[in-house]
């Protein structure tokens, strides 16, 4: 463990902090520290390759812009939560342990990711790489899309609808959890496909098999969007098509807790998430 890349959240200076601080202890117990924003990627990708873990100082937001560009070199990621949920994080900030790091005392989480591809005709606009989900739908108008939509090949149904998600396990609990679909354990490859405020639809969630391949053809008068991760938007136009699959990347996470921690984790956090809903009720 020579070489930990703390990425830390531009607009969190508390963050910037702590990572100087966990550079300083790290390099005293023998390993090679750096520090780069998790926002700036070209600085992300010009150390990733050569460190054996990436520490994120942030929220899960932090964690999907680090999975992206770690998970091609295969680094795994140890998620420092500074954010409001962090279904994705290892550890709160005062749990910060230079020593197990070093000395290696994890063991590493894989989790399936996205591969989406945009389509215009025959020619491509682009591919993009998700951990949570892919999403296409409406723009800024509040008026449905119309996604035809295929599964390995095959017609599944028209949806008429504000969108439509395809998550892996990670990304059912987020936007798909809201949306209403299934919650996957992390460790599952199946996908889950989600229309969001169907119209007239009895479908409302699938979980798709593993090497499942989802294709939308858009029929749309007006702007849509795709979405990655929550985190990338580009506009779509009419009779656009965006193919999702599985990516050949897998996401790594580094882990200290026991291996069945997902289950207590996911009560927390909704129980969290409840309270701070309740919250804000009672301040609105």
């Amino acid at each position: 463990m020579n070489s930990i890349l703390l990425l830390h959240h531009p607009k969190l200076p508390r963050s910037f902090t702590l990572a100087q601080e966990w550079a300083q202890t790290l390099e005293q117990l023998g390993a090679r520290a750096t520090l780069a924003s998790a926002w700036d990627e070209p600085a992300m990708r010009a150390h990733v390759h050569d460190c054996a873990l990436a520490v994120t100082l942030g929220g899960d937001g932090t964690i999907l812009r680090a999975a992206r560009l770690c998970a091609p070199h295969r680094v795994p990621i140890l998620g420092i939560n500074m954010g409001r949920v962090g279904f994705l994080s290892e550890w709160l900030p005062r749990e910060f342990d230079a020593r197990a790091i070093v000395a290696g005392q994890y063991w590493v989480e894989e989790r399936t990711m996205l591969h989406a591809e945009l389509f215009r005709g025959d020619q491509s606009l682009g591919a993009f790489e998700a951990l949570n989900d892919v999403v296409v739908g409406r723009g800024n108008l509040a008026r449905v899309v119309r996604l035809a939509t295929y599964i390995d090949g095959d017609y599944l149904t028209t949806f008429v609808a504000d969108g439509a998600i395809v998550a892996t396990a990670t990304g059912s609990t987020a936007y798909v959890f809201a949306a209403g679909g299934p919650i996957l354990a992390p460790e599952v490859k199946t996908l889950a496909l989600v229309p969001i405020a169907p119209y007239l639809s009895q479908l409302r969630s699938l979980v798709l098999p593993e090497g499942s391949r989802v294709v939308f053809r858009l029929q749309t008068d007006h702007h849509a969007i795709l979405t990655i991760d929550g985190q990338t938007d580009v506009e779509l136009l009419d009779a656009d098509e965006v193919r999702v699959q599985a990516s050949p990347h897998v996401a790594r996470f580094a882990r200290f807790q026991p291996r069945t921690y997902f289950y207590r984790t996911l009560v927390e956090r909704l129980r969290e998430r409840g309270l701070e809903a309740q919250k804000e009720n009672n301040h609105a």
